[in-house]
């Protein structure tokens, strides 16, 4: 294996990790935002108030996308398992 080999299933895996956690940090920052500005227009300053709408949103985020990640996550494995004659010698 070349290092030019590992370092483009390096960066094929980081590109994955980024594309499948994607939409679901954006969900969670967007969210983060709105409760933000809200706590900031009524000056209610409680914790369980930011929290509780991330984690929920989150949870929608990961039920709403999981096939589409899964998806993307096994066409790597795919890919990987199926060029591993590649990688090995």
């Amino acid at each position: 294996m070349t290092p030019e080999m590992v370092t483009e299933l390096g960066r094929q895996a980081l590109e994955t990790t980024l594309l499948v956690s994607g939409p679901i940090l954006v969900l969670s920052l967007v969210v983060g935002l709105a409760v933000s500005a809200l706590q900031a227009m009524t000056q209610l300053n409680e914790a369980t108030l930011s929290f509780v709408p991330k984690v929920l949103a989150v949870f929608a985020a990961i039920v709403i996308f999981m096939p589409w990640m899964l998806g993307v996550m096994t066409s790597f494995m795919t890919h990987l398992f199926s060029n591993f004659q590649q990688f090995v010698h």
